[in-house]
C-alpha cells in the first residue's frame, strides 16, 4: 500500500463523513423548524409533533432548501415574513450542525 493510497482512502471516509453529517444536519434544521412554525401557528403537544415531520419530509420533494421553505412561506403566510424565514433557516442550519457534532 502506497502513501497515495492511503491518502485516497482517508480523503474518501473523509466525504462519507462530512456526506452524512450534512444529511443529519438538514433533518435535524427541518425538525427545529417545524417546531418553530408550530409554536407561530399555536400548535402544542402531538400536533406541533405531527405538523415538525411534515416540515422534514416536504424535504423530499426536490433537491435544496427551497421545497421546505415554499412550505413554511405557505403556512406562515400571515405570521412571518419570508426574510425571517429564510434568516430563521440559516439560523437553525448552524444550531442543528453543532448539535450533531456535539453528539459524536
Amino acid at each position: 500500500m502506497t502513501t497515495f493510497d492511503d491518502r485516497e482512502r482517508a480523503q474518501e471516509a473523509k466525504f462519507a463523513y462530512d456526506a452524512e453529517l450534512n444529511f443529519k444536519a438538514e433533518a435535524r434544521r427541518n425538525r427545529l423548524l417545524g417546531e418553530w412554525a408550530a409554536g407561530l401557528l399555536g400548535k402544542k403537544g402531538d400536533d406541533a409533533r405531527s405538523y415538525a415531520l411534515t416540515i422534514v419530509s416536504s424535504d423530499f420533494d426536490e433537491p435544496g432548501d427551497e421545497d421546505v421553505f415554499r412550505k413554511l412561506a405557505h403556512d406562515l403566510a400571515d405570521f412571518a415574513e419570508e426574510a425571517a424565514i429564510r434568516a430563521k433557516m440559516v439560523e437553525l442550519r448552524a444550531v442543528a450542525r453543532q448539535q450533531i457534532v456535539d453528539e459524536i
